[in-house]
């Protein structure tokens, strides 16, 4: 069943809408291979150190110029957070790598 709703061709902003049904979906097995590890292993995924957070209001944050300093929540000495997508994986301490920055993992979330 489909039903077209269009509007009067004099409108330049007329757009078509159709609603179709779809037919219910039977039970049927999977063919083919399997998805396996070693075919996700070059899914590029989002890496984020993070250091801590700050709060502020609007006002405080329209006030902010360079030299402004932000308070993190966490002290120089706790460790940062590691995470994959969004999600803690890990934790780790702040390094240099030559005239980089990097991380040393220090622990490994349980739940990831």
């Amino acid at each position: 069943m489909s039903e077209d709703l269009t509007r009067t061709a004099a409108d330049p902003r007329s757009v078509s809408v159709s609603k179709t049904e779809l037919e219910e979906l039977g039970s049927s097995k999977a063919q083919g291979e399997p998805l396996g590890l070693a075919q996700l292993l070059d899914v590029a995924v989002r890496v984020t150190v993070e250091v801590g957070r700050a709060r502020m209001t609007l006002a405080e944050l329209v006030q902010l110029a360079p030299g402004s300093l932000i308070q993190l929540d966490r002290e120089a000495h706790e460790p940062v957070d590691i995470l994959v997508n969004g999600k803690v994986v890990a934790r780790g301490e702040i390094v240099t790598i030559d005239e980089s920055y990097g991380v040393r993992i220090t622990a490994v979330s349980k739940s990831a």
